[in-house]
């Protein structure tokens, strides 16, 4: 079976090779892991289950959205005090501008991967058993 690029969307990730081409999960995986911190590939738990890796990725995303968000909500008041000039703020919150769009364009991208991880039968996490 050969490996097609034709994105499900424009937000599918290049990367990700499209579900019913031969390791289209395996690809999806390591896509995901990317997106997070590197200390997160020795998890087994997340690794092993590519429905978990593909929401701690969303949340990741969320927490970096949020993040961005703040900073670049509070730069024009925080910044100055730090002896950041006016000229150099504004680059600032462009940055901030363009690391939102590519963060939303990314959630997105997790979003689908993991719709089609779910329609692709990935059995669901499995719940740890609490014993009295």
């Amino acid at each position: 079976m050969s490996h097609h690029r034709t994105p499900v969307s424009n937000d599918w990730p290049y990367s990700v090779t499209t579900p019913g081409n031969r390791d289209w999960e395996g690809t999806a995986v390591r896509w995901l892991r990317e997106l997070l911190p590197a200390r997160y590939a020795g998890y087994t738990t997340l690794t092993r289950h590519p429905v978990l890796l593909a929401r701690h990725a969303q949340l990741q995303i969320e927490h970096e959205i949020r993040a961005v968000r703040v900073a670049m909500q509070t730069c024009r008041a925080e910044l100055p005090t730090l002896g950041v000039s006016g000229p150099t703020i504004e680059n600032t919150i462009r940055l901030y501008a363009l690391e939102l769009e590519q963060l939303s364009r990314l959630a997105r991208g997790v979003r689908l991967v993991t719709d089609a991880l779910l329609r692709s039968g990935q059995p669901p996490v499995r719940q740890a058993r609490v014993r009295p």
